[in-house]
């Protein structure tokens, strides 16, 4: 991999794991047309994705680090209510990871047939979110939190069905929250902060993976375009956090369907 595909393709990644497009299936699309070396690309994969991660963290630094002091306050508040609804959330993908793991990373070989495929899925669900919320006009229900544990489930089996190459991670999970009926600006942050844990996860089992393996970490990569893509899908990551956050609180997400569906068509066509 060359010094400017990496940062390119770290630029790829910062932007699109934010945005509801998704950012496995860009990077598989950038990868071909790239024509990257598929050798060592899974360390690179996590290499982006962990920067992504800490770019979330410093976007929403306070809100973690007020459910931090809240949960050690060893009692049932707004916090420990919060984290346990994230907890619950990861329930389904939880499910997946463990017995389903083998069965999804084959998608990930088949082309980029299966990221045509998922991207029809997540333009269908950011069409019915839209769609949804104009339809319901009547007030929510105050719940602690903004979020009752049987939406934060439904939200989390929208997460475990974007596993799948093409299906947006944020995109399917504030859909799937809207529809179900919380309000945009819960969402905007549970979203991001829910996906936190097993994203590190994830990369935590590939990293040991590899050592286990004794093929090492990024050996196939290089040092220097492992650091070029940390950065690159850092800096960029910082701001598509920010930018969706304002998005999803007062803008229709129809617009990134409809990108979804001209890059499926363009898959389907050309692929």
């Amino acid at each position: 991999m060359e010094w400017w595909q990496a940062i390119l393709l770290g630029l790829v990644q910062g932007l699109t794991e934010f945005l509801p497009v998704s950012s496995s299936g860009h990077l598989m699309i950038v990868r071909e047309l790239l024509g990257v070396d598929g050798e060592g690309f899974l360390d690179f994969t996590v290499t982006v994705h962990f920067a992504t991660v800490i770019a979330t963290l410093v976007v929403f630094w306070k809100a973690v680090w007020d459910l931090i002091k809240g949960f050690f306050k060893f009692k049932y508040n707004d916090e420990t209510d919060y984290i346990f609804k994230i907890l619950v959330s990861l329930i389904p993908v939880a499910v997946i990871g463990f017995f389903f793991k083998d069965s999804v990373e084959s998608l990930f070989g088949e082309g980029l047939l299966p990221v045509g495929i998922g991207l029809c899925i997540t333009a269908a669900l950011l069409l019915w979110s839209d769609f949804a919320g104009k339809k319901s006009n009547a007030p929510a229900r105050e719940v602690r939190n903004g979020i009752t544990y049987w939406q934060a489930l439904l939200v989390g089996l929208g997460q475990a069905v974007a596993v799948a190459p093409g299906i947006s991670r944020s995109g399917t999970t504030i859909a799937t929250g809207l529809v179900s009926g919380v309000k945009r600006e819960v969402m905007a942050q549970f979203s991001f902060l829910m996906v936190l844990i097993p994203i590190l996860g994830e990369q935590f089992l590939d990293i040991l993976k590899a050592f286990l393996e004794g093929g090492g970490f990024g050996g196939a990569i290089g040092f220097l375009p492992l650091l070029l893509g940390f950065v690159s899908a850092f800096a960029s990551g910082l701001f598509a956090c920010k930018a969706m956050v304002a998005l999803v609180r007062r803008a229709r997400l129809s617009w990134f369907a409809l990108y979804c569906f001209i890059v499926a068509i363009l898959i389907f066509i050309l692929a």
